[in-house]
């Protein structure tokens, strides 16, 4: 394995949102106190509807092999990833998608995206899927399935 190093150019440093330093720090607590960091990230980051009993249950026996993450919270994702943005954000772009061909890309607004999901949620209403159903939908690489 090869321990090169490439410097960060400064114009990309300069547009982060932490520094090396911050970075380091943060990564050194994920290895140290994973299930601190994690919640601390956890409570910081995302809306929780009920909070977790236990940030993380691993267990890497043959016998009884399974990772867990954050038991018993409840969260909303379409909530995290786009309704929250509305207020502040809904004309910043949400997804960046680039086709095969270099000159084939499409940005979408959280706003753009929030009126999408609304559809394809009230599509899948009018067909009878409910709370707890399941649904998987083979797409094409289009923007939409970004």
């Amino acid at each position: 394995m090869s321990d090169k190093r490439y410097p960060v150019p400064a114009a990309f440093a300069a547009q982060t949102h932490i520094d090396e330093a911050t970075y380091q720090s943060m990564y050194r607590r994920s290895v140290e106190e994973p299930d601190a960091f994690w919640a601390e990230q956890a409570e910081t980051f995302l809306t929780w509807y009920k909070p977790w009993d236990k940030v993380s249950d691993c267990s890497f026996d043959a016998d009884d092999l399974h990772i867990r993450w954050f038991e018993g919270g409840k969260l909303n994702v379409t909530y995290n990833c786009i309704d929250r943005h509305l207020d502040s954000r809904a004309d910043q772009t949400a997804i960046i998608w680039e086709g095969d061909d270099p000159n084939d890309d499409k940005k979408i607004s959280f706003r753009e995206l929030h009126e999408q999901v609304s559809k394809l949620a009230n599509v899948l209403k009018a067909r009878g899927v409910k709370k707890g159903d399941r649904v998987c939908i083979y797409m094409p690489m289009i923007p939409e399935a970004g």
